[in-house]
């Protein structure tokens, strides 16, 4: 086991009180060697503490009182702290197989660990899960928990992960649905593989074996031009339009027969099937709103509200993935750049960049942001030369290629705008700093999140 780093210390926190610093290592808590974030969380809710750290190679004990329940006031360098449980499983379509060399090394970690699945939303596919795992979720309630489904035809199933225990993995899904655990799958969608007839069976088998999910999310085989000896391909518009068709079907049941439609495509199968989003209805709570599940619908029902001036009917986005406060920030709960709005200040129009995906939600929608703004706007849909393929979300920009786009923009510009969740800090995937985009063009370069309310704010004038 590897002990855990404290990098942050909350000021007037018990931590702090007690002198707990920046670079302490944390060994045990009341005697016992917490194996991840989860336990270590469990142990600090005590009010008494008798903590073991090493400072500077040294041990150390100290002693804290607080409140039961009281936040000890630190966040530590890693959630796991025995041993990440890898992935076992060589499924074709897995993305991290189709990642250049080079980026950060947090990106070719292959992890199947339900503990990584509660705290930010990891998908496990089970087949590594056991006995005492599903002991553990249970009694301390652990969910929800995010399952990668694919397929319920074992063969197909065993065939998509490569591993045969795909084919008997599932049965652990029963047991956490059966003990009351909240339970979200995904089926990502390979045509030929499991779409189609593979698809209407795997949704009439959910309907009827596993009708406790909360949600399942159909998204689309992702291929970048990385992929070397693979046989899938990605959807051509008329098979996402009849997958989709298969989706709408499915959801129309299990609301019948369940309550919910418990099916919801991503907003790529739409934008590629050249169909509109569905309504909010239709994502039941926006259950998976950070899997590209409902982020259109949402933003373009944010600009109505805006309109309308009232929010009295905005949703509850609850498709946050959250975490323990103890825990690094990762994934989707990692820090974003944000830009103050007042730097852009500049004449001429605001220049949104995004991804291609981006650029065809954006379009229908521009003029009427434009007249919220009282501001020129200009799309800058930006394609993705670094992974190619089919990839097109603007969470997946990377720094190059946002730099040729600005370097090649003709066109006036009083300001750039593009989204934070493509960079981690102020770097992107390729550790291009944002810094390196904004030496290129003297108008401001400002990352926001991909709210309207927030890109109305970063255009003002």
């Amino acid at each position: 086991m590897s002990y855990p780093t404290i990098l942050e210390v909350e000021p007037g926190s018990p931590a702090a009180a007690i002198g707990l610093t920046r670079g302490d290592e944390l060994v045990k808590v009341n005697g016992v060697a917490p194996g991840d974030v989860i336990e270590y969380q469990q142990l600090v809710d005590d009010p008494d503490l008798d903590l073991e750290v090493v400072r500077a190679g040294e041990p150390v004990r100290l002693e804290v009182s607080k409140m039961p329940g009281e936040p000890l006031g630190i966040r530590l360098s890693k959630s796991i702290f025995d041993r990440v449980q890898t992935c076992d499983n060589h499924c074709e379509f897995c993305f991290i197989y189709q990642l250049p060399p080079g980026l950060r090394q947090s990106l070719y970690l292959k992890d199947d660990d339900y503990r990584l699945s509660f705290l930010y939303g990891n998908f496990t596919t089970l087949t590594r899960f056991t006995e005492l795992d599903l002991s553990r979720v249970v009694e301390e309630k652990l969910g929800p928990l995010y399952v990668s489904i694919h397929a319920t035809d074992p063969d197909v199933r065993a065939g998509m992960l490569r591993n045969p225990r795909g084919a008997t993995s599932l049965r652990w899904l029963r047991g956490l649905l059966d003990q009351g655990i909240e339970v979200h799958g995904q089926v990502v969608l390979c045509t030929g593989v499991n779409s189609d007839d593979v698809l209407d069976r795997t949704c009439a088998e959910i309907v009827v074996r596993y009708p406790g999910l909360s949600s399942v999310g159909i998204v689309p085989f992702g291929m970048s031009r990385y992929a070397t000896g693979i046989s899938l391909r990605p959807h051509a518009p008329e098979e996402a339009a009849r997958d989709l068709d298969i989706v709408h079907r499915w959801q129309e049941t299990a609301l019948a027969h369940v309550g919910r439609r418990m099916f919801q495509a991503s907003d790529e199968m739409y934008l590629l099937a050249g169909r509109d989003v569905p309504p909010a209805t239709a994502y039941e709570g926006f259950a998976q709103h950070e899997n590209g599940i409902g982020m259109v619908r949402a933003f373009y029902d944010e600009i109505d509200r805006l309109e309308h001036g009232t929010d009295e009917d905005a949703p509850e986005i609850t498709g946050e993935w959250r975490t323990i406060p103890a825990a690094p920030a990762t994934g989707y709960r990692a820090p974003n750049v944000t830009t103050p709005a007042a730097q852009a200040t500049a004449e001429g129009p605001a220049v949104i960049v995004t991804g291609e995906y981006g650029g065809q939600a954006l379009a229908p929608v521009l003029s009427r942001l434009e007249g919220l703004s009282g501001r020129a706007l200009r799309l800058l849909p930006v394609a993705n030369d670094f992974f190619g393929g089919n990839v097109a979300v603007a969470g997946l920009l990377v720094g190059a290629d946002v730099k040729n786009a600005i370097a090649r923009d003709e066109g006036p510009a009083g300001v750039y705008v593009l989204p934070d969740i493509a960079l981690k800090g102020d770097v992107f995937l390729d550790e291009v700093p944002l810094s390196e985009v904004a030496a290129l063009t003297s108008a401001p370069v400002v990352a926001i999140p991909p709210t309207a309310e927030d890109l109305l704010k970063a255009v003002a004038t």
